[in-house]
């Protein structure tokens, strides 16, 4: 007898390494296995120096999350890591240095409209993670940008459903190429921080369709993610994580989504409910959940039904992973490389606002004057989720090659040393970290300081800054310039035209700000969002013509928040509603014919392009100019995106022909 159960556990084991039937695993769980199998193994040292240890040990430090395992039927755990901008775990890995590359933030990467090149990062972000151990990335995070104040509108893609899909989809491919799974997040409609463990966003059915559940519905078709993670919060008076319509009747029924449901990070919540909508792992998962998910289910024949379809999808989930253990590669990260590919994904997202009289590009050689905070350190990414742990940041003023201002970058490293701590306060303990920031405390300049700067100069960039994150949304005065921004700029600006000098201002911020009532200052705006740990050398190239920029807003800039209609009905932390159904972004601007600060798909080039439409539909692009770049092309249905293509890089006089 016991050799004859010794070779059902042998071919159990054997199945599950082999891709055989999760049927007869689930069959040989016990109910508490299965129980444990669907919450996860509790908090990991989710925020530095907050290490408690997964399912009583450590596999790697930084991590989110880790499944249970099952040792008697060889069931392994699952690691999980955050990574919307880069592997985030800890830089010391059992006594060994693991630093992770900080790539460019969602919304600087999306500006690219290279779908190639979301998925060339995405192999990277992939190939990273499997090197530390980590099985599941989670990201990429691909809400609607419905306002501009969401703080973690920096992570996310756009306000266009079909470019948010469309990005996210190449970035989940190339995640998933290194066998590693990707979680698309957050299902659904989590378009704001303030209240989002509880806030009811309201949204007609049309609406939640065409524009909130839209880039879902796109991801999933076009790369099938490993994993979904439900949000936090209520959709029409339900929470995602307990709807059944959400997880079941729209995710698996109507998109035919195989994949495994996994929570959005939190403390307990009501399990059962979320067993039956679908929801199949809880994550991080505690011991009270497994509790009252084992009273709720024990006696319940229909419950427990629930919970082995639940049991199957972790453990279809656990078959990917261990198969692709098997495949993928585990020596160390590339990280030379993957800093060179940082560095060239944020000059091609880099968008250029304006460039009056060619002030752009400038000689390599031209003495530069810099201003602002941000030009000696800059914001490389976001807070909570997005903070990479990168061996270095170059900020501009590494790369800028010349000796103006001497005396004004001593002041502002002495200044930086009395203020540590630049940004506004936010939260509480630890997580004073990890919550969104905004608008970043600039140093008072003199005139005297300025004049100096200028005297050995040829031209003068001004910084600006801001930082946003999880758990905060931006606040309504971060949208405009501070008042000592605004003196930097009125008197960098005077001084510099009074000379007959240029100046550029860099925009180095996580969301959008306000432009109209200073723009006019500046000879040209180069907005460069969070460029991640290359930004001073990316921003450096841009400038200095060695790469023409190419990115394209993707989302629209108001001159007022006021002129976007979803301002009405952001940051209540209780009930949101949802009243300007469709008119979100650029769609709000068809709709009332006002003229944003800058549209939906603008951005300058140092070249020239002329588009021709063909009898097929395609549209032929010629570099018109006298410099090599890259050129975006849109097609619209009812004024609305409905795809879009970027050139190869064209020389000048060089052709091709993009279609659909």
């Amino acid at each position: 007898m016991k050799r004859v159960l010794c070779g059902v556990f042998c071919l159990i084991c054997a199945s599950l390494a082999h891709a055989a039937d999760v049927d007869s695993l689930v069959s040989a769980l016990t109910h508490r296995e299965k129980v444990r199998l669907v919450i996860g193994g509790g908090w990991g040292s989710l925020f530095s120096g907050f290490n408690i240890p997964f399912c009583g040990k450590q596999q790697v430090p930084g991590a989110a999350g880790v499944t249970h395992a099952i040792e008697r039927l060889g069931i392994p755990s699952v690691v999980m890591a955050d990574g919307p901008a880069g592997v985030r775990i800890k830089p010391r890995q059992h006594g060994k240095t693991a630093y992770a590359t900080a790539f460019p933030v969602g919304c600087c990467l999306a500006s690219s409209w290279d779908v190639g090149l979301m998925e060339e990062v995405g192999c990277a972000l992939g190939e990273e993670a499997a090197a530390y151990g980590v099985d599941i990335l989670l990201s990429p995070g691909m809400n609607i940008m419905r306002s501009p104040l969401c703080g973690r509108n920096y992570e996310y893609y756009s306000e266009d459903p079909v470019l948010t899909g469309k990005l996210a989809a190449g970035m989940v491919r190339g995640i998933q190429s290194r066998g590693v799974g990707a979680s698309i997040k957050h299902f659904a409609c989590n378009n704001q921080e303030t209240g989002r463990m509880h806030n009811d966003s309201q949204v007609d059915s049309l609406t939640l369709f065409d524009i909130y559940l839209k880039p879902f519905e796109i991801a999933i078709r076009e790369s099938h993610p490993w994993t979904v993670m439900s949000s936090y919060n209520l959709l029409n008076g339900e929470r995602t994580q307990e709807s059944r319509w959400l997880l079941t009747d729209v995710l698996r029924r109507r998109w035919h989504y195989e994949g495994t449901v996994i929570s959005d990070w939190t403390f307990r919540r009501r399990t059962r409910r979320q067993i039956e909508a679908g929801n199949n792992l809880m994550m991080p998962g505690d011991a009270l959940q497994r509790m009252d998910l084992k009273r709720a289910f024990k006696e319940d024949a229909g419950g427990e039904n629930m919970l082995d379809t639940c049991v199957k999808r972790v453990l279809q989930l656990v078959k990917k992973v261990q198969k692709a253990r098997e495949e993928r590669s585990t020596g160390r990260p590339r990280l030379e490389e993957h800093a060179a590919l940082a560095r060239r994904a944020a000059a091609e997202s880099f968008v250029l606002l304006r460039n009056e009289g060619s002030t752009l590009p400038v000689s390599p050689d031209m003495r530069i004057a810099l201003f602002g905070a941000s030009s000696y350190d800059m914001v490389a990414g976001g807070t909570g989720s997005g903070h990479v742990n990168a061996a270095y940041k170059v900020n501009l003023s590494d790369v800028t090659g010349s000796s103006a201002g001497e005396r004004l970058k001593s002041e502002y490293r002495r200044w930086a040393k009395g203020n540590k701590h630049r940004y506004k306060a936010a939260g509480f303990g630890f997580m004073q970290k990890y919550l969104g920031r905004g608008a970043l405390r600039e140093m008072p300049l003199k005139q005297e300081w300025i004049r100096e700067a200028l005297d050995s100069a040829d031209i003068a960039v001004v910084t600006i800054g801001r930082q946003a994150g999880e758990g905060r949304d931006r606040e309504r005065s971060d949208f405009s310039l501070t008042v000592e921004e605004r003196d930097m700029l009125r008197a960098v600006s005077g001084e510099a035209h009074a000379r007959a000098m240029k100046m550029v201002v860099v925009l180095n911020v996580s969301g959008v700000i306000e432009t109209m009532s200073w723009r006019s200052l500046a000879d040209a705006i180069l907005l460069v969002w969070c460029p991640g740990q290359e930004g001073g050398n990316a921003v450096m190239d841009v400038l200095t013509g060695a790469v023409n920029p190419s990115g394209r807003l993707t989302m629209t800039w108001p001159m007022r928040l006021e002129d976007l209609p979803s301002t009405r009905n952001f940051g209540d932390g209780d009930v949101t509603r949802y009243e300007e159904r469709d008119s979100v972004g650029y769609r709000a601007y068809i709709a009332s014919e006002r003229i944003p600060a800058y549209g939906f798909g603008y951005g300058l080039s140092y070249t020239t392009f002329s588009e021709d439409t063909l009898p097929d539909g395609g549209i032929l692009v010629r570099n018109t100019g006298s410099t090599a770049g890259r050129h975006v092309v849109m097609w619209m249905n009812d004024r609305c995106l409905s795809s879009f293509r970027k050139s190869r890089l064209l020389r000048p006089g060089e052709e091709e022909v993009l279609r659909e």
